[in-house]
């Protein structure tokens, strides 16, 4: 089954898919979140694309475990995102995926400003890894 991720920021959305057998993440883009939550042309050809089954959004929580302040406006917008695409929607822990993210990136030699583009999306596709492996067992 394939699941697409999405890491739902103010201003950005990551996106990452997993491969047909739902093994394995990839990260594929970073969207403007007014076109996501738009559902405009960009993220319907996003869908188009990769043909996804589910819909995995990542849900901050704080280092404790529970639901962080911004929780309830990512729910509410990813409920509303998986209504319009007709997906079922399913939520992952995203807790430190973005600082990991930063990290392999700059691993990787890239500066601040070339990893701008690349955070959010990178961040989805270690979630969705996490989210993956956790029904592999």
């Amino acid at each position: 089954m394939r699941a697409l991720a999405l890491d739902i920021g103010e201003v950005r959305v990551g996106v990452a898919v997993s491969d047909p057998a739902g093994r394995v993440a990839s990260p594929v883009c970073v969207l403007p979140a007014a076109e996501v939550l738009a559902h405009a042309a960009t993220f319907r050809r996003v869908l188009e694309d990769w043909e996804p089954e589910l819909l995995v959004c990542g849900l901050p929580r704080t280092l404790a475990g529970e639901e962080g302040p911004q929780a309830e406006r990512i729910r509410a917008q990813a409920e509303k995102i998986a209504a319009a695409c007709g997906l079922p929607l399913e939520f992952a822990d995203e807790r430190l995926s973005s600082a990991e993210a930063k990290r392999i990136l700059k691993e990787q030699g890239l500066s601040e400003r070339a990893m701008r583009g690349k955070v959010d999306s990178v961040a989805a596709g270690l979630f969705l890894q996490s989210w993956l492996d956790a029904r592999q067992i």
